[in-house]
């Protein structure tokens, strides 16, 4: 395969094109080392040995310092090694890498997601940003499930009332559609707000 451009990217770091294709990115001193020049051949094999022994190495580094700085689900990863610009290739061999230690779970990092935010936001708001997150649509419902099933979403709705500073024994009537709309935008359901507001008094 031909390089037919070697072009800056960083101060020391460089892509290298293949047969017009962008192909990976090295350090200066791995161009030196590999004998990578515009205009030259490289070898399947030493394609390979790049891959193996340069960008592997740095993609489940990179990979494990990512997992390290805060829990992510795979496609957030994946998406980080993207930016990185590695091969596709390389970004699925360090995922599963990084997965083969346990250090990447979207079934635990939905349920932590779940737990941590159930007190505050509903289920609807939840699942939302969970699929944004690119977690896959029937472990968020396991998570949601299982996390909720004891209490369900009472507890987000009271804080909420507090926050907003709703009294139902003050409020007059239009105060009182206004608070269901707003739990309703936010994805609240009616009898699950009407049953905290009628025993409201009780729970505050």
């Amino acid at each position: 395969m031909i390089v037919t451009k070697i072009e800056p990217c960083a101060k020391t770091k460089y892509k290298v094109f293949l047969e017009g294709e962008f192909a990976f990115v090295l350090y200066k001193g791995e161009l030196s080392r590999f004998h990578i020049r515009e205009g030259e051949d490289l070898s399947e094999s030493l394609v390979r040995q790049i891959h193996d022994e340069v960008l592997l190495k740095r993609a489940k580094l990179r990979a494990m310092h990512l997992l390290e700085d805060m829990d992510r689900t795979e496609e957030a990863l994946r998406e980080k090694l993207r930016q990185g610009m590695y091969p596709p290739d390389i970004v699925d061999r360090a995922v599963e890498y990084v997965r083969s230690f346990g250090y990447l779970n979207d079934e635990r990092y939905a349920e932590n997601f779940v737990r941590s935010r159930q007190g505050t936001k509903s289920r609807k708001e939840i699942l939302a940003a969970l699929l944004k997150k690119g977690v896959p649509r029937e472990l968020i419902d396991c998570a949601i499930e299982a996390c909720y099933k004891e209490r369900g979403e009472e507890d987000a709705i009271r804080k909420i009332l507090k926050k907003k500073r709703f009294d139902p024994g003050d409020a007059d009537e239009n105060e009182t559609r206004r608070i269901y709309a707003y739990m309703a935008r936010k994805g609240f359901r009616y009898d699950d707000v009407r049953q905290v507001i009628q025993n409201y008094e009780v729970d505050a």
